[in-house]
């Protein structure tokens, strides 16, 4: 399964108004293991940034004044998105940047060069419904540390929402569980427990040490709740 984390800064909102992609970048992933084989590219979009979106990027039109223009890497964007699924914050903007750059050069759309695209933050939005969802948000809800970014970068920022993504659709492995490949619906008939021998397996028990320090916990406890607390009355609490 190949993935790819992709953003782009640009020089303004609107590509309908002439607005230009200045930065993209994309970071590759397989099986769910980044592979450090990633695609940055910095672009001069031959126009001046408005003033807004020269505040978040910090991308200057002398800075980009020598840098290639998308023409130039396209063929290199195009093999590199090919047959993976695209994974895009917010992914209507970032694609109509790109489909506007593809356009100019009669290459199609961005659907036409990858498998599919999936929009991480109308996912987010399904899973935290009500609550903000943007790359900060995210990375704070995720405990993924962001410290370093004080300005937006499309290779930064898909480097967060990798991170970010993995977090969000890791769901609960088992070793044990394997899912039905008779298609059975997603309820209990279609997942079946496999065996597993434990005769194998080594028994640690707890030392005299371990034991003193697991007992002085539960008087800790005993004493938060002024009375006995639920672990002493589970099975397991008396072997």
């Amino acid at each position: 399964m190949r993935q790819i984390i992709l953003d782009t800064e640009t020089t303004g909102l609107e590509p309908s108004q002439g607005h230009r992609i200045i930065e993209i970048g994309a970071v590759e992933m397989v099986n769910r293991r980044f592979t450090r084989n990633d695609f940055h590219q910095y672009l001069n979009p031959d126009r001046d940034s408005d003033p807004g979106a020269l505040a978040v990027h910090g991308l200057t039109t002398d800075f980009l004044s020598d840098k290639p223009r998308f023409e130039d890497v396209v063929d290199d964007f195009i093999d590199f998105v090919s047959d993976a699924e695209l994974i895009i914050h917010n992914a209507d903007f970032d694609t109509r940047f790109i489909d506007a750059e593809l356009a100019r050069l009669g290459r199609g759309k961005l659907i036409d060069h990858c498998l599919r695209i999936t929009d991480s933050l109308k996912v987010a939005r399904e899973m935290h419904p009500g609550k903000r969802n943007s790359l900060d948000a995210l990375c704070d809800r995720y405990e993924i540390s962001n410290a370093h970014r004080t300005l937006h970068g499309a290779l930064l920022d898909s480097q967060l929402l990798g991170e970010v993504w993995l977090a969000m659709t890791r769901g609960q492995n088992s070793l044990v569980i394997d899912i039905d490949d008779a298609g059975a619906d997603a309820g209990a008939a279609g997942l079946r427990v496999g065996s597993l021998d434990l005769s194998s397996l080594r028994v640690l028990p707890a030392n005299a040490e371990e034991l003193a320090a697991h007992e002085a916990y539960l008087a800790e406890l005993d004493k938060a709740v002024g009375g006995e607390c639920t672990w002493r009355s589970l099975p397991s609490a008396q072997v």
